[in-house]
């Protein structure tokens, strides 16, 4: 095997020597994970011939990285100084926002305006290049502050001789010559009939990989009141038959907890191999695994894992965009398609082999309006098998129209704040915060809806919110341009950042409170809760899914009264008088109608579907509707159950 990867990669090589023209002075090729890196003595040259880098590219099938020759690069100093003076003042660059990375003879540029570091037609890029053979990889400032974004970058360029090495050892693996596999297998190892810890199992002969690793949203913080048992939490991986170093990738398709909070446990147990995911997906799971473990460190408990796995993760993790195809081994490319369900959200098309079999997985999608995002793809080359979310599939889950459904939330806060009362409205930080947003700005600047009182936004929320703007492309239009030219909604003047202590704004005049931690198992959303619970004049309203063993679905079904940790960690009793409503049509998760749809307009259609992220009741029901009016094979795994496609 070991002379048959040398051969596979010399052909490669081969045919990049071929094609790369004697001028550009190539010096060395290598691999960097899915891609292959070239090094050249002119650089100019090949960046001044774009034909070049896409006749290579589409030879080897690959995606082809073109970089300097490490002894023709600039100085640094002597490269900082002009790109200085080659960046357009308007483009918001300053000193501190260059960085430079030898290893991969690249420069981070961070820009306010990444556009004027680009230029008309890669203009000011390609000036940059032939000045100080440096190649410049353009980053947006997000127009709020944000710590997670800055400390991620940071850890990039820190660690660029672990990523060196890292990338090199995974692109010699991946470009092992291709072994035809007999079967196609996948294991359901948590999130079927059920919401939470979300993972599956795919294997061949040759390779193993898992879409997504998630935990339960449901075990609540120590001293918390909860139905759910802590044998519910985590993935079955250890009914997998498998140890983690036979993992050869781990493959995400967004960053909410219930499917990426696993994952550093997997490096604290020796797991080394990449994590792939979008750009966006990366600042987010950093945000959310962080915030996670201070949440956990500050109830008392202790948390699965430490900071120095997270940080090892997010070293590991490979972001591909949307469309980018990218051989993840050396049988199994991988594509990720926008679900619209939150930042950076994917659903993942899988071609396996030579044709031998294609499955998309979607994540947790969206078929339908929201105002961050447009609705989920529903195009792919090949779908023999759907792995499908069926959070609100059952057949009472048919949503509200959305237009009215903002009216009667707005009016419904005019109401509750005029009679002297406060709305709290618990969110997942990521993507119904944000939205939520949205809505709030855009009627709020509405005579007809125009209310002065205060909508304080508290915990993960704003540093959120800041990184959407660091990724306007993946946003729907009107809103990107909105952010591109200065004019982001997530600051918008109604808002205010809540500071000081929780009990001076519960104890002040009317107010909206947008605060995180939808399901109310713990975090910012249960502390206001027990200061505003007792006045019947204050209402709650949830606008996201509560998982059926948390606390925010007690709630939402009638509780009215319960015991709750106080300040000294002992349960302390309360009653809960406050006005509670339901408003599902803000949700980032596609009602039954959506569902369908979103199967009736597959192009080519699934020859089979596997429901999954949803209650037992829904994920049957919705299989067998969506068999029979499809007919296809239709099915509801269990926990463990496995499946055989070849």
């Amino acid at each position: 095997m070991e002379n048959e990867v040398r051969e596979n990669n010399k052909d490669i090589k081969e045919r990049i020597k071929e094609l790369m023209p004697a001028e550009a002075g190539l010096s060395n090729i290598e691999f960097e994970g899915p891609d292959v890196a070239v090094y050249v003595k002119d650089i100019a040259y090949v960046y001044n011939d774009e034909s070049i880098i896409r006749n290579i590219s589409s030879s080897i099938k690959k995606r082809l990285i073109v970089r300097s020759d490490e002894a023709k690069l600039t100085d640094e100093e002597s490269a900082l100084s002009a790109i200085m003076s080659i960046v357009p003042k308007d483009a918001g660059v300053t000193e501190d926002n260059i960085h430079f990375d030898r290893q991969f003879s690249q420069v981070y540029i961070e820009a306010m305006k990444p556009g004027l570091v680009i230029g008309k037609g890669g203009s000011t890029l390609i000036r940059i290049i032939s000045e100080t053979k440096w190649v410049p990889k353009v980053l947006r400032i997000p127009t709020m502050n944000s710590d997670v974004i800055k400390g991620v970058r940071s850890l990039v360029v820190k660690e660029s001789d672990f990523r060196k090495k890292f990338l090199s050892s995974l692109g010699k693996k991946i470009n092992q010559p291709m072994v035809k596999s007999e079967w196609v297998k996948a294991t359901a190892l948590g999130g079927f009939r059920e919401v939470g810890r979300s993972c599956l199992l795919l294997e061949t002969n040759h390779s193993k990989i898992l879409i997504d690793c998630g935990i339960s949203p449901e075990p609540g913080i120590k001293g918390f009141d909860t139905t759910a048992t802590e044998n519910k939490a985590f993935p079955y991986l250890d009914g997998a038959n498998i140890t983690i170093n036979d993992l050869d990738a781990v493959v995400l398709t967004h960053a909410h907890m219930d499917h990426i909070g696993f994952v550093p446990y997997l490096f604290k147990f020796g797991y080394s191999g990449p994590v792939y995911c979008t750009p966006p997906s990366r600042d987010l799971a950093a945000l959310s695994l962080y915030d996670y473990n201070k949440l956990v460190t500050r109830s008392g408990g202790t948390p699965l894992y430490g900071e120095k796995d997270i940080k090892t993760m997010l070293m590991h993790m490979v972001p591909r965009d949307f469309g980018e195809v990218t051989n993840i081994t050396d049988e199994i490319k991988l594509t990720y398609h926008n679900a619209g369900h939150i930042l950076g959200s994917s659903t993942v098309h899988l071609h396996i082999g030579e044709g031998l079999y294609n499955i998309v997985h979607t994540g947790d999608m969206k078929y339908g309006f929201t105002r961050l995002f447009d609705q989920a793809e529903t195009k792919y080359p090949r779908i023999d098998a759907l792995f499908m979310e069926s959070t609100y599939g059952g057949p009472r889950d048919m949503g509200s129209d959305r237009q009215h459904g903002e009216e009667d939330l707005m009016t419904f806060i005019k109401k509750v704040t005029s009679e002297g009362g406060k709305v709290m409205i618990p969110l997942f930080a990521i993507g119904r915060a944000q939205e939520l947003q949205l809505v709030l700005e855009s009627y709020m600047n509405n005579p007809a809806y125009k209310m002065e009182v205060p909508v304080f936004l508290d915990g993960m929320i704003l540093e959120a919110s800041a990184i959407h703007t660091a990724y306007p492309e993946y946003l729907k239009m009107g809103l990107r341009h909105r952010i591109l030219n200065n004019n982001s909604p997530f600051e918008s003047e109604i808002f205010e950042i809540a500071k000081g202590e929780r009990s001076e704004i519960a104890d002040k005049g009317p107010a909206v409170i947008l605060a995180s931690g939808g399901m109310m198992n713990g975090g910012t959303s249960l502390e206001y809760f027990k200061l505003l619970a007792d006045n019947p004049k204050n209402a709650l309203v949830f606008v996201g899914y509560n998982s059926a063993g948390s606390f925010g679905r007690r709630v939402q079904n009638g509780l009215k009264e319960t015991a709750l940790p106080g300040e000294d960690g002992k349960l302390e009793p309360m009653k809960i008088n406050m006005q509670v409503k339901t408003m599902d049509m803000f949700s980032g998760h596609s009602n039954r109608p959506q569902l369908m749809s979103f199967v009736e307009h597959l192009r080519p259609q699934a020859k089979k579907i596997y429901t999954m992220h949803g209650e037992e009741s829904k994920c049957d029901d919705l299989a067998r509707t969506l068999s029979s009016r499809f007919r296809v094979e239709g099915r509801a795994p269990m926990n463990l159950d496995s499946i055989r496609f070849k």
